[in-house]
C-alpha cells in the first residue's frame, strides 16, 4: 500500500518507516525540515517537506503522494517534560493535534485515502474515578485541572475527528508514557531532577501510569496501518503502576536516593493542582483490546525491564 507518515523524523516515525518499508509498503515520510529528508530516504522511503500548520503545503505533499493510508505522528514533544508548566510545554503539540491534524485530514480526503491512524495518549486523560486501570470504553475526565484542559481538549479533538470519521477508517492509538533511548522519560530533565531529589512523592502517590517503549509504539502503529477496526486502542505495556511503585524504582535504577514525600496541600501550593492530580489520581490503561484486535504484544512488557535496558545501554 501507499502510506504517508506525517512526523516521519519523530520518535515513532523514525522507527515506523523501516517497519513499513520492510513490510513492502510504498512509504512517503513527511517532515518540515529539508535537512532531515536524507534520513527518510536512507530508510527506504520517499521524502516530502511541509510544515503541518501550512495547509497549502500539506495538501500539495499529500496529493503528490496519493496515500491509501495516512499516519499522523506530528508532535513537538522533545523536552516537553516540564510538567509543572504543562500547557506551556504542550502548546505546540496541541496546535499540531488540532490545526495540523485538520490540514492533514482535509488533504487525505482530497487524495482519497481510505485509512487514517493517529496518535493520542493513554493515562491521565481518563476520568479520575473508579478502578485504576481503564479500557477504551471508559470516559475521559470531564473536569480536568485547569493546567491540563487545553491538552485534553486537543486529545478529544484527535479522537473525535479520527475515530468518528465516516469518509475513512479512523484508528486512534492511545500511547502510554514514552520511554526509550533519548525519548520520553529519558529525554529532558526528569532523570536529572530525580537524581537531585527534586521530584517528590505527593501524598499517597496513588496515581496510576501506563508506559510504552517507543519501539513498541512503532510496532503497534505498523500493525494498525494494515489491520484493526476503526476506533480507539490503548497502546501500553502489561504493567500499569502507581507512582508509589515506579518513581522510587526509577530512582533506585539510576542510583539516586529515594524521593522525598510531601503532603498534597504543599504540592498544590508548590506545583499546582494538576501535579497533584497526575501523581495521586491519574488512571492507567489496559492493552487487551490492542492485543486481541491488532494482534499486538509489547516486546517490552514491563517498564521495569524497559527502563533497565535503556539505562544499561546508556552506560555502555
Amino acid at each position: 500500500m501507499r502510506v504517508m507518515v506525517a512526523g516521519a523524523t519523530g520518535a515513532v516515525g523514525v522507527r515506523l518507516i523501516p517497519l513499513l518499508v520492510s513490510a513492502g509498503h510504498e512509504v512517503t515520510g513527511l517532515t518540515r525540515s529539508p535537512a532531515k529528508t536524507g534520513a527518510i530516504e536512507r530508510a527506504g522511503a520517499r521524502s516530502a517537506v511541509a510544515d503541518a500548520l501550512d495547509s497549502a503545503a500539506v495538501r500539495a505533499a499529500v496529493l503528490d503522494a496519493r496515500p491509501e493510508v495516512v499516519v499522523h505522528e506530528v508532535t513537538a514533544l522533545r523536552n516537553a517534560s516540564d510538567l509543572a508548566h504543562f500547557d506551556r510545554a504542550f502548546a505546540v503539540t496541541n496546535r499540531l493535534r488540532t490545526e495540523g491534524l485538520d490540514h492533514l485530514l482535509d488533504a487525505a480526503r482530497a487524495a482519497g485515502a481510505r485509512r487514517v491512524v493517529a496518535q493520542s495518549f493513554c493515562g491521565w486523560p481518563y476520568a479520575r474515578t473508579g478502578g485504576p486501570v481503564k479500557t477504551e470504553e471508559d470516559p475521559l475526565d470531564p473536569t480536568p485541572p485547569r493546567e491540563l484542559r487545553n491538552s485534553l481538549d486537543a486529545i478529544r479533538h484527535v479522537e473525535s475527528v479520527v475515530a468518528g470519521a465516516t469518509a475513512f477508517e479512523g484508528l486512534v492509538l492511545r500511547y502510554g508514557g514514552f520511554y526509550g533511548p533519548g525519548s520520553g522519560v529519558f529525554d529532558g530533565p526528569l532523570v536529572d531532577q530525580l537524581r537531585r531529589r527534586r521530584i517528590p512523592l505527593i501524598g499517597d502517590a496513588g496515581g496510576w501510569w501506563s508506559f510504552l517503549h517507543v519501539d513498541d509504539a512503532a510496532a503497534a502503529t505498523a500493525l494498525a496501518v494494515e489491520k484493526g477496526a476503526p476506533g480507539l486502542y490503548n497502546i501500553v505495556d502489561d504493567e500499569p503502576a502507581p507512582v508509589s511503585a515506579w518513581l522510587p524504582a526509577l530512582a533506585s535504577m539510576i542510583g539516586a536516593k529515594p524521593p522525598w514525600r510531601i503532603p498534597r496541600w504543599l504540592a498544590r501550593i508548590a506545583a499546582g493542582e494538576h501535579m497533584v492530580a497526575l501523581m495521586t489520581e491519574s488512571r492507567a490503561g489496559s492493552n487487551l483490546k490492542a492485543r486481541g484486535e491488532l494482534g499486538w504484544a509489547p516486546a517490552h512488557p514491563s517498564w521495569r525491564q524497559g527502563f533497565s535496558e535503556v539505562l544499561a545501554a546508556a552506560n555502555r
